[in-house]
Order: structure tokens, then C-alpha cells, then sequence
């Protein structure tokens, strides 16, 4: 079982960077599909970006496109989204989750941590 932990949230004025990590353990992580989320308040949760375990990016919704990008480091298990030219509108609770390739939801998810954008 996979166990994935998010850091690198915080607080930063609008058209600042943050980089957050997703941090894995527990599994082949190499062998799963990965996603970044959020989730701010009153709001569903967002689908924000997914990489194949390749590292190729499969998705990055057109909210983000050109601000955040997602990349992995299979040999530090760890999963990345930068975020750059962050808008007050980005605030929100980000979230990693895992699943292998052929599974349709993602099985493992982090704690997440909270980022807050500033105006």
C-alpha cells in the first residue's frame, strides 16, 4: 500500500511560485499514475494535473495550463507541482493521489496541505 505525504504549501502573494511535493512510500511508486487536486472552499474538488509513471504529463486542466506543471523523480519517489504566477483564485487545499495504470479511480491519497494566495 502506498503512502503518499504533501508539503510545500503556505502562504505567498499573488504571482509568487510554490512547489509542492508529493512524497510516496510503501510501494513501486515508479508503477503508478499520479494526480494533483484541490479543493477550496464550498467548492468541489478540482482535477489539476496527472503524469504517467513514464513521467510523460497527461493532463493539465486549461485553469493551470502555463502557471503549473507537474513532474516526478521516480528514483526520490516523489511527485512535484510548481506552481508559478499564483492567483488569490489558486487558494485551496492541494491534494496527491495514486493509482496504478488500468484503475480507474485513485486509490491512494495524501493528507494535503493548504495553500493561500494572497492580493
Amino acid at each position: 500500500q502506498v503512502r503518499l505525504v504533501e508539503s510545500g504549501g503556505g502562504l505567498v502573494q499573488a504571482g509568487g511560485s510554490l512547489r509542492l511535493s508529493c512524497a510516496a512510500s510503501g510501494g513501486t511508486f515508479s508503477a503508478y499514475t499520479v494526480g494533483w487536486f484541490r479543493q477550496a472552499p464550498g467548492k468541489d474538488r478540482e482535477f489539476l494535473a496527472r503524469i504517467l509513471k513514464s513521467g510523460q504529463i497527461a493532463y493539465l486542466a486549461d485553469s493551470v495550463k502555463g502557471r503549473f506543471t507537474i513532474s516526478r523523480d521516480n528514483a526520490k519517489n516523489t511527485v512535484y507541482l510548481q506552481m508559478n504566477i499564483l492567483k488569490p483564485e489558486d487558494t485551496a487545499v492541494y491534494y496527491c493521489a495514486a493509482k496504478l495504470v488500468g484503475v480507474n479511480k485513485y486509490e491512494y491519497w495524501g493528507q494535503g496541505t493548504q495553500v493561500t494566495v494572497s492580493s
